[in-house]
């Protein structure tokens, strides 16, 4: 069993890595983290590349989650909420994505990567809506062909209360383990 997490969060210690702790702890199998603040991806240049070959014509770091999303059977997008959405790091990171839409759409070519199961991990200390958060991260999830998300979890009181104080929070990540690992 492999995982891939990708983590949106700028703080190395914060909610979201704790959470990301407490699900790793859970997981059977590998898995591989990609730090969204501190890993060498330019988000897509929309330079088009890829409407007519297959990966980016980027050369970084996103080479390395192109082979593991290959072979990966769970991926799990993690990040706090800003403005209602996942961090714009986050995003960056996953609008490399585009390569597997443009397969579809302007290469007619079928899912190059197997089935995947889902999750989204949110944590949150203000007044965002986690479920806009949740629809942009199952959009991206379903890009790299995740057939199975499991409903949005976090802890959304992050201002009061830290996450891995949370039970509810706790509980969910002890569930979102069980799901991936089924």
């Amino acid at each position: 069993m492999k995982t891939l997490i990708i983590n949106g969060s700028p703080r190395k210690d914060g909610d979201t890595v704790g959470l990301i702790e407490l699900l790793i702890k859970q997981l059977n199998g590998e898995y591989e983290i990609v730090d969204a603040y501190y890993s060498d991806i330019s988000a897509c240049r929309d330079c088009r590349y890829c409407w007519n070959y297959d990966g980016c014509s980027i050369n970084d770091e996103m080479s390395e989650i192109y082979n593991y999303l290959v072979d990966c059977d769970n991926v799990v997008i993690a990040s706090p909420i800003y403005f209602s959405q996942p961090t714009g790091k986050l995003l960056d990171v996953c609008s490399r994505f585009q390569t597997y839409f443009a397969a579809k759409k302007f290469r007619n070519q079928k899912a190059s990567l197997k089935p995947k199961r889902g999750a989204v991990i949110l944590v949150g200390g203000g007044d965002g809506n986690p479920q806009d958060a949740y629809r942009t991260a199952c959009s991206l999830l379903h890009h790299i062909n995740a057939t199975e998300i499991y409903p949005p979890v976090g802890s959304f009181n992050t201002n009061k209360l830290p996450a891995t104080k949370d039970e509810k929070a706790i509980k969910d990540i002890e569930n979102v383990a069980i799901f991936l690992n089924s």
